[in-house]
């Protein structure tokens, strides 16, 4: 099939760099976001896929919104089969989802209806999930909400962050979005409706929702620090400044601390929790780099009774 590939953040690379390899298939454009600014010196750089895309001489679309005539007039002119759709990150109009004959297929990293939205992993490692996946879907105007091409499943970690998570299924799911547009072209693939049981949603991560509770279990703050990271990265309040909590471990010997509750030794720094304590591993103070709790502990010097949490 003719392709055009919409994709922006490095997560959709190894989906693209799947369907550029495959030999039944031509990816004859790629749509990404426009330019925007990144890094401490806030420099305008191109999208990773658009980085890709330019690499590998496709032709690149950016436009501001999908919805743009000069944009959809170029849609059809490339005239594309389908359009598989890994984290682009836009709303896509109808005027732009009838232009391909076999529809927009996106790969969303959840096993739908579980997990709609813009951060399925965030929220299922959150949530406590013992296993994930990823699913290809055909776009609907509803949110995430389209028949379903189909999944892999990806076991989540006692310790997995976000970041590991996501890498996988990057990975995994880039072999079922070539799959599936392998089995689209072939026709041994139709998609099946999703169920109406089981939906849940999974909206993008706000910086409140990364506040560490330090009045919930443990196991909840555990949760809380890897489903955040490394973005929008768990955070506290200490001496009145906010702290990121970059890495924590579960510390069910450690007793006795009342919520948000800090006792330091010489290499090791424990807060308590509504249970047992956690032990920090990695923080990050306003302003600075992350460091090792230990080292950031002996430099603030904490006092007895000191608590995270303001």
């Amino acid at each position: 099939m003719r392709l055009v590939f919409a994709g922006t953040p490095e997560v959709a690379v190894p989906a693209l760099d799947a369907l550029i390899a495959s030999e039944r298939h031509e990816v004859a454009a790629v749509v990404t976001r426009p330019d925007a600014p990144a890094g401490r010196g806030r420099r305008t750089v191109a999208s990773p896929v658009a980085e890709r895309a330019e690499e590998a001489g496709i032709e690149v679309l950016k436009p501001a919104r999908p919805r743009d005539e000069d944009f959809l007039a170029r849609l059809r002119e490339i005239a594309p089969d389908c359009c598989p759709v890994v984290a682009y990150g836009a709303l896509l109009p109808r005027a732009a989802l009838d232009i391909p004959p076999r529809g927009w297929v996106n790969l969303h990293f959840s096993l739908l209806p579980a997990w709609r939205g813009a951060a399925p992993v965030q929220h299922a490692i959150m949530a406590g999930d013992e296993v994930t996946g990823a699913a290809t879907f055909l776009i609907e105007e509803g949110l995430d909400s389209g028949p379903v091409y189909g999944v892999v499943t990806e076991e989540i970690r006692p310790t997995d962050t976000s970041g590991d998570l996501l890498t996988r299924l990057a990975f995994a799911g880039a072999g079922l979005l070539a799959a599936t547009m392998d089995g689209i072209e072939d026709g041994t693939l139709r998609a099946v409706p999703q169920p109406a049981e089981g939906v849940s949603l999974a909206p993008k991560i706000t910086v409140e929702d990364a506040r560490v509770d330090w009045s919930a279990p443990a196991l909840r703050v555990d949760r809380v620090v890897r489903g955040c990271s490394p973005a929008p990265g768990a955070w506290t309040v200490f001496r009145g400044e906010r702290l990121k909590l970059r890495q924590v471990a579960l510390a069910p010997d450690r007793t006795g601390l009342a919520p948000g509750e800090l006792s330091a030794g010489k290499n090791a720094v424990y807060a308590g929790t509504g249970s047992h304590a956690v032990e920090l591993l990695w923080v990050q103070p306003q302003g600075k780099k992350p460091m090792a709790a230990a080292d950031w502990a002996r430099g603030v010097r904490i006092a007895a009774g000191e608590r995270l949490g303001g």
